[in-house]
This record gives C-alpha cells, structure tokens and sequence, in this order.
C-alpha cells in the first residue's frame, strides 16, 4: 500500500495500523514536502515521496489511502483507480454526489475496491445497539445525534472552500450517516440550517431534520464551534438508547449505552473495540480478494445524495447580526410555518 498525503488523522490514525498489519507491506508515502515525507516515511518504515503521482506510478503498489481534503479526494482517487490501484479514501468519499458516483463507476468498471473511510462504522458497539432496539426502544420515533468539536486551527483546510471544506463535510457527515443505520429507506430532508463565517465562506455549524416513510424523524446537529459531543439517541414507544462516545471511541474505551425506560435507568458497559484497525482491515481483506463487493457502494451513493440535498434545502444563516426581519423569517413567521 501507499498513502497520498500527509494530513493528521494519516499520522495519528491510519499509518500506525497500516505498518503494524500482518497482511500490509506499507512502501511508501507521499507529502507536498520532501521533508515531511521523509520525515513521516522514516517513522513508518517506507520511502517518503514528494510527488503524489510517482506513488500511484509504482508497480510495487497494489492500493492506496488517500486523506487528503475533500475537494482533491474525486481527482486522486479516480487517477488511483485509472492506475489500476484499490482505493480507500477518506470520508466524505468526495465533495459531491456527481463526483462519487463517476468514482463508483469507474471502480466497477475496473473491478477495483473503492472504500470510504467511516471508521465509526466498524465500532461493535453499533451492531449491540441494535440488538436492544425490540426492547429497549420500541418503535423507533426520533434518532438524535450531535458531532461538534472546539474551533480549529485557523489554517487549517476545513476552513477553505476551494478545498471542500466546512463543518457538513468535516463532522456532519457522520450523524448523517449515523441516521441511515436507523432509519428506514431513502430519506427526506425536512429541514436545514447552515450557519456560514464571513470571513472564510465555508459552514461552521448546521442542523438538519430528515424524516423517513414511517414517520421517524433524524434530528442532528454538528460543528466547529462547540464544546466536543459525539453521540446520538434513539427514542422509540417504549424506551430511549443513548450511545455516548458514538463516533471516535478510543479503542481502550469500554463504550457507556445509557437504557432508559419507565422507572428503570441502566448503564451497559460494551466491550472495547479498535475500529481503526477494523477499517483498515477490512478494506485490506476486500482488496486482497480483489472484491469490489467489499465495499457497500449503495450506502455511499446515498450519502452523497443526503449531503447534495441538506446542501441545496439548507438555508444559509452568516455570523453578521441579523436584522429582525431576517430573524423573523428563521423562526418561521412568514414562511407558511405558522
């Protein structure tokens, strides 16, 4: 394998389990600086590379990870998939459903694995959820989940748009996601509000309402600008689930679901998991079987689709003061909301 970039959750994250994995010979990484890339090569014992293309030129690679910011992630990967390479990239799989579908498109064609990189999803704790939904929850009514972390970096590329920044993309993907292990079908967005900075054009917090054909409702909200919370809930006709740590456990954190249902409160503590290794590991296992089944590219497709239309129903709020008519409006007076 090789690795397009070096941005922090690469070196924090995913370079660690990719050197340490029985069935990965890790060659090498590539950074826009030579330095950097030798640098980071050296910690992680391959070549360190100043050239994104010279790795996807390698004939000693067979995949690549590429996290890289949205807004590069459809020209590499699809220049990885057109060098014959499996790819794992980091999510969002791109910065628009047009651009994911061709990529999707493109691996199918080519028979290649294409993965994107929702490492929550590979958490046990999920699944254990599920299994107490009959009973603990009833009949799902409202899913709720939040995603918000403290400002970031002022350099940092969440905060450009010609990068595919901004918090939708950055940490509203995930109860987004996070709702369609719940909820039933296609979804309708209900709702949207995009809080936009003046100063760099790109969203740094928002709120979205989905609704599915049964009536359940998504509540979610996400953002730069927060105390951190990463959680979601269910609450159904007898009972609410709430999982505390939902998206980025530790993988020596015994996750905390919270039971809740008329005169009883329970904590459960679930076993420890390590979804970054179980990630990677099973792209590698479907890369290894040359399996592009290996990849639920269903689900990719509809999140992409999801993330297109909160995007096109949202209604942009700047961090100006808003005059009392903008305001009125927002609370729903003149807006045939009553």
């Amino acid at each position: 394998m090789g690795v397009i970039g070096c941005a922090d959750i690469a070196i924090r994250r995913i370079l660690p389990v990719l050197a340490a994995h029985d069935d990965v010979d890790l060659v090498a990484v590539a950074s826009r600086s030579q330095a950097k890339a030798e640098r980071v090569g050296a910690a992680f014992g391959c070549r360190g590379v100043a050239d994104y293309a010279a790795v996807l030129g390698r004939d000693d690679l067979d995949a690549v990870y590429i996290p890289l910011p949205p807004g590069m992630h459809h020209e590499w990967a699809l220049r990885a998939l057109r060098a014959g390479k499996h790819v794992l990239v980091e999510k969002p799989m791109s910065d628009s459903y047009e651009n994911t579908r061709e990529l999707i498109s493109t691996a199918t064609e080519l028979g290649l694995v294409l993965a994107e990189n929702f490492m929550f999803l590979h958490h046990s704790q999920h699944a254990a959820v599920r299994a107490m939904l009959d009973q603990a929850v009833g009949e799902l009514r409202v899913f709720s989940g939040s995603f918000a972390v403290p400002p970031l970096a002022p350099d940092s590329f969440r905060y450009q748009a010609g990068l595919g920044g901004g918090a939708l993309l950055d940490v509203g993907v995930y109860p987004l996601r996070a709702a369609q292990l719940y909820l039933a079908g296609d979804l309708d967005v209900l709702g949207a509000c995009l809080r936009v900075d003046t100063a760099t054009g790109v969203d740094v917090a928002g709120s979205v309402l989905l609704g599915d054909a049964r009536g359940a409702t998504a509540q979610l909200d996400f953002g730069f600008e927060h105390s951190y919370r990463s959680t979601y809930a269910l609450w159904g006709d007898r009972g609410r689930v709430s999982v505390r740590r939902a998206f980025t456990p530790p993988e020596q954190l015994k996750p905390l679901v919270r039971l809740e249902r008329q005169d009883e409160v329970v904590e459960r503590s679930l076993p420890e998991d390590n979804q970054v290794f179980n990630a990677i590991d099973a792209f590698v296992r479907a890369a290894r079987g040359g399996d592009p089944r290996g990849s639920d590219t269903s689900a990719i497709l509809r999140q992409a689709s999801l993330v297109d239309r909160v995007r096109r129903v949202a209604r942009i709020v700047d961090d100006t003061p808003a005059p009392n008519p903008v305001r009125r409006e927002l609370l729903g007076e003149g807006a045939g909301l009553g």
